[in-house]
């Protein structure tokens, strides 16, 4: 058999009935019978018709599937506003030591010393980064880090009687979190374009800020890759309408230890710790997203917080003006570790370097391919830059079309379509991590699809052709996933 059914069989319907791949071990406490231990209406009548394996056949499907998926360990990653950089191997095996790996957030604050200071420490360093003063590791991802810092604008403006700024501004190259996270904070979103630089245009927010306005979402370098030349005179407009600056950290790994959003005037920054601070990334979680603020704003941080008393560290609940939790207990913990690590191993030096390496690599691709490509923006960019396909699109190829291509060449695609005000975007981000032998090999292979374009629209139109599934039916797969497995019809 071939075709799409035996694929399907191939990688998902394995197996044999009497087929077993474990033993467990024998019950050593009395065993009472099922229908105690589960009510009689809750019993099944028959067995699931679950697949029966070997494991050795596990292995091998769980195995295969791994090598069909495109990884930061595999190859090149370059989806840009998601800083997807490799994550050493060395994190990994400090948030897999015991004394982190296997503490219980039930347990007593003394027993969890060690765990505590971490926390302590990297909230500390965190703020030193962001130029701010104090932080909660709560918010499980950057999205939930956004609605934290506005919930922290609400509950600061209420406090001063000043409840009726209902107001949130955010250019329009934002991240599409940031009006997202306004709306389900309450407030009325309101867009600045961006000006023939690509920074926010500043007659335009002049123009809007007012007695509503709650605050400013922006971050820095935006979403074009590029620093906003007027951010001093940006804040200065907002903090005197009365509102506060939000700085969403998504691109911070531009600017370590070269500005900080506190010098810039910012009141609240999220740091998303998976893009910057090298922890997982992507597949649902775990992440975190940990807001630091100005100390006026620290009474309204989620409880709890971290502190440091005459006998150690604990975990402060009695904060009356906090805005709530955001989290169960405290966060996701090993994503925290993971994070500390990658910190104190490279230090306020390597921290640096890293982001001087992510500009110099962005510049390096930017020049090497704004010949073949339309470059919006031409100017100095940071860690990523943004792309025009509109030149391809003349002749018959899509963005779409380029970045499937990309698969065939065994390189994940680049962020495209966003952001929205550029015609048919490619948001390429390359990282620190990579050498310059993959950043050529990456040039070439966008340089060939680019000329592809022009000489044979029709392969790069029906890309990809290498990988185990061709281009699927992207509409249809939005409407009807199918997610789930199911049994085989008999």
């Amino acid at each position: 058999m071939t075709g799409p059914v035996a694929e399907r069989k191939l990688l998902f319907e394995q197996g044999a009935p009497g087929r077993v791949g474990y033993l467990p071990p024998e019950c050593d406490v009395p065993e009472l019978p099922i229908d105690e231990l589960i009510p009689e209406h809750a019993l099944r009548e028959e067995q699931p018709p679950l697949p029966e394996l070997s494991e050795l056949e596990v292995v091998r499907h769980f195995t295969r599937l791994s090598r069909i998926n495109h990884a930061i360990d595999v190859g090149f990653y370059p989806l840009g506003s998601c800083t997807m950089k490799y994550n050493p191997k060395m994190n990994e095996a400090a948030a897999g030591m015991a004394g982190f790996a296997r503490i219980h957030p039930y347990q007593p604050d003394e027993t969890v010393q060690g765990a505590l200071e971490l926390m302590y420490e990297l909230e500390k360093a965190l703020c030193e980064i962001a130029g701010l003063d104090r932080a909660s590791l709560q918010p499980a991802a950057g999205a939930q880090g956004e609605l934290t810092g506005l919930m922290i604008i609400r509950a600061y403006h209420e406090s001063r009687g000043e409840g009726h700024r209902n107001e949130i501004i955010c250019p329009d190259s934002a991240h599409g979190t940031n009006p997202a996270s306004a709306a389900m904070c309450g407030y009325k979103l309101i867009q600045v374009p961006s000006d023939a630089r690509g920074g926010m245009d500043v007659e335009a927010l002049r123009a809007v800020v007012g007695p509503n306005t709650a605050g400013l979402m922006l971050t820095n370098p935006n979403t074009l890759g590029l620093f906003d030349e007027n951010i001093a005179e940006i804040t200065e407009i907002v903090r005197t309408a009365g509102g506060l600056l939000y700085y969403d950290g998504a691109n911070a790994n531009a600017i370590l230890g070269i500005s900080r959003p506190g010098d810039m005037g910012f009141d609240i920054v999220h740091f998303n710790l998976h893009k910057t601070f090298s922890t997982p990334h992507g597949g649902g979680g775990p992440g975190a997203g940990p807001v630091c603020v100005r100390k006026e704003l620290a009474p309204f941080l989620p409880a709890p917080t971290v502190e440091r008393g005459e006998n150690g560290f604990y975990l402060d609940y009695d904060r009356p003006q906090a805005v709530g939790r955001l989290h169960a207990f405290y966060g996701n913990f090993g994503v925290l570790v993971r994070a500390y690590a990658y910190i104190r191993h490279l230090g306020a030096e390597g921290l640096r370097r890293v982001s001087e390496h992510a500009v110099l690599h962005a510049n390096y691709l930017m020049h090497l391919l704004k010949p073949y490509y339309d470059l919006p923006y031409d100017r100095h960019c940071k860690h990523e830059f943004v792309l025009s396909g509109a030149r391809q699109k003349r002749l018959g190829v899509r963005t779409l079309d380029i970045a499937k291509r990309l698969l065939d060449y065994g390189i994940h695609a680049p962020t495209v379509y966003f952001p929205l005000i550029v015609d048919e975007a490619i948001m390429i981000e390359p990282t620190e991590t990579e050498p310059k032998a993959v950043l050529d090999e990456f040039a070439r292979v966008m340089i060939e699809i680019a000329r592809e374009a022009e000489e044979n629209p029709e392969v790069v139109q029906g890309a990809p052709h290498r990988t185990v599934v061709g281009r699927l039916d992207e509409a249809r797969a939005a409407r009807e996933p199918d997610v789930c497995w199911r049994p085989p019809e008999t």
